[in-house]
């Protein structure tokens, strides 16, 4: 079991690719992740691994254009533990350094448990995209139609944090 804040976060590295990669395929479906219409590749991405015990715990994927940072994945393997607070600060601290103003990432209308995580971190609501994962689901089909809880997923919620 990992003990809260008991562990360490390390860029991603090319070693972590074969973990990385069955990852996403267990908790994404495919290396693929669509928002707001952008197909990622999310096991190309630049990102940060949470380590506890020399095991992966956490991972998070960014993307960078101009003064604005998308997180694209954000996994834990043991929740409320602190790793998905710790990733998100590392991609904070990385913003700042590239000099990013902006951190954004949107979530399915369905993750309750999402968002009232990146609220209770600081994210704010930004936009609510109706209907957006019908255009997704022509990039990555496999995007299931019902999702937590049961509740069909349809809409896009974008969250932001700014850094200034």
């Amino acid at each position: 079991m990992v003990d809260q804040q008991m562990f360490d976060i390390t860029p991603i590295q090319e070693n972590d690719q074969e973990w990385f990669a069955k990852l996403l395929v267990e908790r994404w479906d495919s290396p693929k992740v669509v928002s707001r219409g952008q197909l990622h590749h999310a096991d190309q991405l630049p990102g940060f691994v949470a380590w506890s015990q020399d095991k992966p715990v956490g991972v998070i994927t960014y993307h960078t254009v101009g003064i604005q940072c998308e997180i694209v994945t954000i996994n834990s393997l043991h929740e409320r533990k602190g790793i998905g607070r710790k990733l998100i600060e590392a991609i904070i601290s990385a913003a700042r350094t590239i000099g990013c103003e902006r951190i954004w990432l949107t979530t399915t209308n369905d993750n309750i448990p999402a968002l009232v995580f990146y609220q209770k971190i600081g994210f704010r609501l930004a936009a609510l995209h109706i209907d957006a994962i019908n255009s997704s689901r022509n990039l990555k089909p496999e995007i299931p139609d019902i999702g937590y809880g049961g509740i069909p997923i349809r809409d896009e919620i974008e969250l932001e944090y700014w850094l200034n």
